[in-house]
C-alpha cells in the first residue's frame, strides 16, 4: 500500500472546489465536497489533457475548462462528451486538518 502524501490543509480547499497537486511527474486534482469530504482524481481531462483544477465544480461534478466535458469526481465516470474515458481515482482523507492522498 502506498504512503499517504500531504497535499494541503483542509482550509486551502473551499467547499465545492478543486486544487491541483503535482507529484512524481503526474498531475492530480483534489476536491472538497459540501459534506467536508475530500476526493482525488487524475488532474488532466482525458479528452485533451487540460488541467481540471482550472475547471468548475458543481455538486460531485468537475467540468473541464476547455470543451465542457464533465466527470463525476467521486467515481471518475465521464458524464458528458467530448470526455468519454473515465478519470483514475485515488484514496483521499483528512487527518488532523491535513488533506492526504495515496497515489
Amino acid at each position: 500500500m502506498a504512503d499517504w502524501i500531504f497535499v494541503c490543509t483542509l482550509g486551502d480547499i473551499e467547499v465545492e472546489d478543486v486544487v491541483r497537486f503535482d507529484h512524481g511527474g503526474r498531475s492530480f486534482a483534489v476536491y472538497r465536497d459540501p459534506e467536508g469530504g475530500v476526493w482525488c482524481t487524475d488532474g488532466l481531462c482525458t479528452h485533451e489533457q487540460v488541467h481540471l483544477a482550472d475547471g468548475l465544480v458543481m455538486d460531485d461534478t468537475i467540468e473541464c475548462p476547455r470543451h465542457n466535458g464533465r466527470f463525476n469526481y467521486k467515481t471518475g465516470a465521464a458524464l458528458r462528451s467530448p470526455a468519454c474515458v473515465a478519470l483514475g481515482t485515488y484514496p483521499a482523507r483528512v487527518a488532523d486538518g491535513r488533506v492526504e492522498v495515496q497515489v
